[in-house]
């Protein structure tokens, strides 16, 4: 039994906000909306949701997990960086260099993610999500290969990546540095069992491949938060 892949999560002090800006930035739509928590539904073969869920905690200090967005063209990339900035986006310093082809940027919550050159070979069949980019070590790559029942795609130089069996959606990606762990993560992932699988099943699985239980302090709810072997919240929804 494997666990699929529901949503990535932004934790978000302004979730319309923050998934009107996202929305724009990736050509997605907006599917449902609350006073705590809005949607973003892929017009592409993405197979997964993007949710805001509001919380009243501020963003501190740099996300463990960000976002690459592709570009078709040099005219694109700046058009892309133009438009976002207009929408609330900054450029950022995280230290890369004159010469690097991307750009960085924060969106209006101060969430960093890039814009990538247009010669990135890699994520050259992507959509407009490229990466789900993480902070982390090779182990964490294998952990969430097995999770999520995806092939790695890359294994080299301290680096893993994943995909979805088919080819389909955004790479997901693991790296060094691995920055200390001082808040709970921005950014998470909600996974669940499919349709007849079981959710305490699927718990003791993923904690036999490295998880932990953890309490972030959410009281009675459906779902079970864990951690997985960087110490990065995800949640096991209910089978879906």
């Amino acid at each position: 039994m494997t666990s699929r892949l529901v949503a990535l999560c932004f934790d978000a002090n302004d979730p319309l906000r923050l998934a009107r800006f996202w929305a724009d930035a990736l050509h997605w739509e907006i599917d449902d909306e609350t006073h705590d928590e809005i949607g973003l539904v892929p017009t592409d073969d993405t197979r997964f949701r993007i949710e805001f869920q509001a919380v009243p905690e501020q963003k501190a200090g740099k996300n463990r997990i960000h976002l690459d967005l592709t570009s078709t063209s040099i005219d694109d990339q700046k058009e892309t960086v133009e438009r976002l900035v207009e929408l609330g986006a900054r450029h950022i310093d995280i230290g890369q260099g004159p010469d690097d082809g991307h750009v960085v940027l924060a969106d209006p919550e101060g969430n960093e993610f890039c814009v990538i050159e247009p010669d990135n070979s890699f994520l050259a069949d992507c959509g407009r999500l490229g990466s789900i980019t993480c902070d982390g070590l090779p182990a964490v790559g294998y952990f969430w290969s097995e999770a999520l029942g995806w092939p790695l795609v890359w294994d080299q130089d301290q680096e893993t990546a994943i995909r979805a069996p088919d080819g389909t959606g955004p790479f997901i990606t693991w790296g060094p540095p691995l920055p200390p762990k001082i808040t709970k993560n921005r950014l998470h992932l909600d996974i669940a069992p499919t349709d007849h699988g079981d959710q305490r099943a699927e718990v003791d699985r993923l904690r036999s491949l490295g998880a932990t239980r953890i309490d972030i302090g959410r009281g009675e709810v459906s779902w079970v938060v864990m951690a997985d072997p960087d110490g990065n919240e995800f949640f096991v929804r209910t089978p879906q």
